[in-house]
């Protein structure tokens, strides 16, 4: 099937991106909230917090797992027509797109401190490493697989994911391909960060 080319963005990379952004500011926000004594006291508070990360670091590595796989299987080689987005550009795109929604759930979960101290922080800083755990999972199926997995940038337009419903596909390129390693992981000179 002959197609124009198209703009992609690493699936890997687009997962990772709000990873940093999410684990910082939910450990300030845990901290902050380990200040305050709370409805609770400090001692529930962060009990309930620590299994709130637990909790939410399993469904973000879980969420959509199937979808993800299932993409995966069905992705289509990239043309040579297609253009591949540098990392910074991805991460850069995704952090301006979802700075609102990130910045709001900060204020939740410094907010929710004087009712349950360090909760909310905790809970933020599950779904940053839940994130990062996923986009390692990401790059355990880019390397079985030798190939990278790209979605169409104009499919993740208005904060959605790299499998949400707008996603009907996945292209794969070669392992070298692009700036970022299997899992989104920055590639310099074979050294990985």
């Amino acid at each position: 099937m002959a197609r124009g080319g198209q703009g992609l963005a690493r699936v890997a990379v687009v997962v990772r991106a709000g990873a940093a952004p999410l684990g910082w500011l939910g450990v300030v926000a845990a901290g902050v909230g380990a200040l305050v004594p709370g409805l609770t006291g400090r001692r529930i508070g962060v009990l309930a917090g620590a299994a709130l990360f637990l909790i939410t670091a399993a469904v973000v590595l879980l969420a959509r797992r199937k979808r993800y796989v299932a993409l995966a299987a069905g992705a289509d080689r990239a043309s040579k027509q297609d253009v591949l987005q540098d990392r910074a550009v991805t991460v850069r795109n995704w952090r301006r797109g979802h700075r609102w929604w990130v910045l709001l759930a900060f204020a939740a979960a410094l907010g929710s401190a004087f009712a349950v101290p360090a909760a909310g922080g905790m809970l933020l800083a599950g779904a940053g490493v839940g994130l990062r755990l996923k986009a390692a999972w990401i790059g355990r199926l880019e390397r079985t697989a030798e190939s990278l997995l790209w979605v169409r940038v104009d499919w993740l337009g208005r904060g959605a994911g790299p499998a949400g419903k707008r996603v009907r596909g996945h292209r794969a390129t070669g392992i070298a391909a692009g700036d970022a390693a299997p899992g989104g992981a920055r590639r310099r000179g074979g050294v990985l960060v």
